[in-house]
């Protein structure tokens, strides 16, 4: 039997970044099948945030294109110096990206610390004008982290670290993305409560069919979790395959694993 050739819904070609004379991402390719989890992992300062950022439009691009459905969100054409300048840049808004179904949670969470939790969600579904839609997202999330439900009318800040997470979590899907992007979901966490939130997001992969992009520190965790891998040093993708073969790697087993 064929099989059935999955459709790219995240395509990076060639991109560069650069702050000031640094290059920050370098000729980076890379590409995110509609369904899957995709796991990028590499050190700290190796350009994993820079890349999420330059998928929504918060860090611009010197070279490349980046791609979703079919339709180039940011391309630089012509010559560039390689150092931020040169080229034209075409790009859409980052609130556009947004809307055409991309949503991602920073690294640090990132709360409305004063905002209750439910205001918290509310700040989410600021694009979505229908409140019956709004009420019921809300619901939902409060169904799926049943503990946001419980602390509602609590001001974020008296959450844990892990509530908050949970909550930044609730937060981007109030929009129903298409494509979650998450920078370091597990940063100072306790290891159960990142076990929960990767089954969370395990279970909106395959229940809500949300594609999912994860950049994280647990590397083993993050690969155990996914369907494909990618490995950033230095700003460069250096190693990609199938998640379950980098777990078998020894430069991955070495360098990421404590192996």
């Amino acid at each position: 039997m064929a099989s059935v050739s999955k459709k790219t819904l995240l395509k990076i070609d060639g991109i560069d970044v650069s702050y000031g004379s640094i290059n920050a991402l370098k000729n980076v390719s890379m590409s995110v099948d509609e369904g899957s989890i995709v796991a990028l992992i590499g050190a700290n300062g190796a350009g994993k945030s820079t890349l999420l950022k330059a998928i929504v439009g918060q860090e611009p691009l010197v070279s490349g294109s980046i791609e979703y459905d079919g339709e180039v969100l940011y391309s630089v054409s012509g010559s560039s110096n390689g150092f931020g300048g040169g080229g034209r840049c075409h790009g859409v808004p980052t609130y556009d990206v947004v809307k055409k179904g991309i949503a991602l949670v920073p690294e640090g969470r990132r709360v409305f610390a004063d905002l209750t939790v439910e205001e918290n969600l509310d700040m989410g579904a600021f694009m979505l004008k229908d409140e019956a839609l709004v009420k019921r997202k809300k619901e939902e999330m409060f169904d799926f982290f049943p503990i946001l439900g419980e602390r509602r009318r609590q001001k974020s800040r008296s959450l844990s670290g892990g509530e908050q997470q949970m909550l930044a979590v609730a937060r981007a899907l109030m929009v129903s993305p298409r494509l979650l992007l998450l920078d370091e979901p597990g940063l100072g966490l306790a290891p159960l409560i990142v076990h929960e939130i990767f089954s969370k997001l395990r279970h909106i992969n395959r229940e809500d069919k949300v594609t999912v992009f994860v950049v994280e520190q647990n590397a083993r965790l993050a690969l155990k979790s996914s369907d494909d891998g990618y490995v950033m040093e230095n700003g460069s993708i250096v190693l990609h395959d199938k998640a379950s073969a980098l777990l078998e790697n020894e430069k991955v087993r070495a360098a990421y694993l404590g192996e």
